[in-house]
């Protein structure tokens, strides 16, 4: 209990009024603040608690995709009665994708809340998803399902859970294209090459091939990142075709 203090001094003197700022974001007042300080710490702050465990957000996060999902399923369970198990599970992964809430937790600015000893400007988008995950896993464990409900109602599924606009939302152009040329029997192929250019960061180049035609090229600073974007491009060659499976 000792460590939790010391994060809670530190941030009240450090961080803006750690507290505040939380309120404003959960829209009602924490009661055992322990779990919200954990959902704030970096594992590089290299913390333990009397037992040895480590206190940082990878837990609550692990809790918050949990109870994330759970309230998503029942949603549109509730809201698409004619939709089956593959479809739902489509729908429910189109609102939780990394990509979605990577912009949830931008928009709330938790990143601001970290206790970390590496930069914030060091991080990856990752992070801003991960942290809107523990701080679900925090609201269930300091207040239970009902608060943690209502937040994720609040934070998600009013203001950006519209079925007919996630029945044409692509997760993922990459996993779509090849599940379209699998479908249609048709061979692809991703090559990729390091191509850095005059650029000071190393970029990767990639071109796709469907049935031994290219059909798209793109470069960008990882090669998940181009090949997401040259599928993309593809997809819009195809569009017509594709469009049928999403």
């Amino acid at each position: 209990m000792k460590n939790i203090r010391n994060i809670l001094n530190s941030r009240s003197k450090g961080n803006g009024n750690f507290f505040v700022k939380l309120t404003k974001i959960l829209g009602f007042k924490p009661k055992k603040t322990k779990y919200y300080q954990t959902a704030f710490t970096h594992r590089s702050m290299n913390i333990k608690d009397d037992e040895g465990n480590a206190i940082n957000y990878e837990r609550l996060e692990f809790l918050g995709d949990a109870m994330l999902g759970a309230v998503i399923a029942t949603h549109l369970y509730l809201e698409v009665p004619s939709g089956d198990e593959g479809y739902l599970t489509k729908m429910r992964s189109k609102v939780v994708s990394r990509e979605h809430l990577n912009e949830l937790g931008k928009e709330l600015e938790l990143i601001d809340l970290v206790e970390s000893k590496i930069p914030s400007g060091q991080f990856g988008d990752n992070i801003h998803g991960n942290l809107f995950e523990a701080l679900i896993g925090a609201i269930y464990l300091d207040r239970g399902y009902k608060y943690c409900k209502k937040f994720i109602y609040k934070r998600v599924i009013i203001p950006y859970v519209d079925i007919e606009k996630l029945e044409g939302k692509v997760i993922s152009y990459k996993s779509l294209l090849i599940e379209w040329c699998q479908k249609e029997k048709k061979t692809f192929n991703y090559h990729v090459y390091e191509d850095t250019g005059n650029d000071d960061v190393i970029h990767f180049a990639v071109k796709l091939s469907i049935d031994k035609k290219v059909i798209a090229k793109a470069r960008a600073t990882s090669k998940k990142k181009a090949e997401e974007k040259v599928s993309k491009r593809a997809f819009f060659v195809f569009q017509n075709k594709i469009s049928k499976m999403i």
